[in-house]
């Protein structure tokens, strides 16, 4: 191969490499933007009301576009719950991170974070409950949440032993405190799906701190 045609040959592939990160960008943002609106049409609908042709329209695409991407309305919704789940560990793992350095920091940092409008709204707290419904006939979705939930569990109830053992506290179980923090967190929860706009968060952050109070108050004073 001479000098030219190897310069042709090298501008070829490197014009082929360039559209194909191109398409695969493309691609990526058309799942999201998909998911995105099957998160909106579930938070309006429910679950079963969702149909392909509903997010399609909310996408400002066609129902064929919502095929080509994902299959099924199955293929969809497993998809999106991902996508939740993802973001949520995602922000778990950021506000673990950017916490406090000691384990009651993070600890009060993580209640917070379930509390916060990026968290809790009018559009995340409805698509989880929607799911946690199907989760009894989806061993998909359970096998989602369950990672989700383990994942939570464990490092609450870590932070729990941790505070325990540095407060000597006596009679007091990290994994009982864990399972009534994540109680309270999904009280909270239905209680904002229930009524959006009458729900306090002023109020439910008190409330949280009231209760990690109530088991270390020398942390918490």
């Amino acid at each position: 191969m001479n000098e030219y045609s190897f310069i042709v040959w090298q501008n070829r592939n490197m014009g082929a490499t360039a559209k194909s990160v191109r398409r695969t960008a493309s691609r990526k943002q058309r799942r999201q933007q998909l998911i995105v609106a099957t998160i909106k049409c579930i938070a309006r609908n429910g679950m079963g009301s969702t149909s392909i042709g509903d997010v399609a329209k909310e996408a400002g695409l066609s129902q064929g576009i919502v095929n080509l991407h994902f299959e099924s309305k199955d293929n969809l919704l497993t998809e999106t719950l991902r996508y939740v789940a993802d973001e949520y560990k995602t922000q778990f793992r950021k506000t673990l991170d950017e916490a406090g350095p000691g384990a009651a920091e993070k600890l009060q940092a993580l209640i917070e974070l379930d509390l916060h409008p990026a968290i809790m709204n009018r559009q995340k707290t409805p698509v989880w409950f929607a799911f946690w419904g199907e989760v009894k006939s989806r061993p998909t979705y359970r096998k989602i949440c369950d990672t989700r939930d383990r994942y939570y569990d464990e490092i609450l109830e870590d932070l729990c032993t941790t505070i325990i053992a540095e407060g000597k506290y006596r009679n007091v179980s990290a994994s009982s405190v864990a399972i009534a923090l994540n109680a309270m967190t999904n009280g909270l929860w239905l209680s904002y799906l229930i009524s959006p706009r009458s729900f306090d968060r002023d109020q439910a952050s008190s409330a949280a701190s009231d209760l990690l109070r109530s088991y270390f108050p020398k942390h918490y004073s």
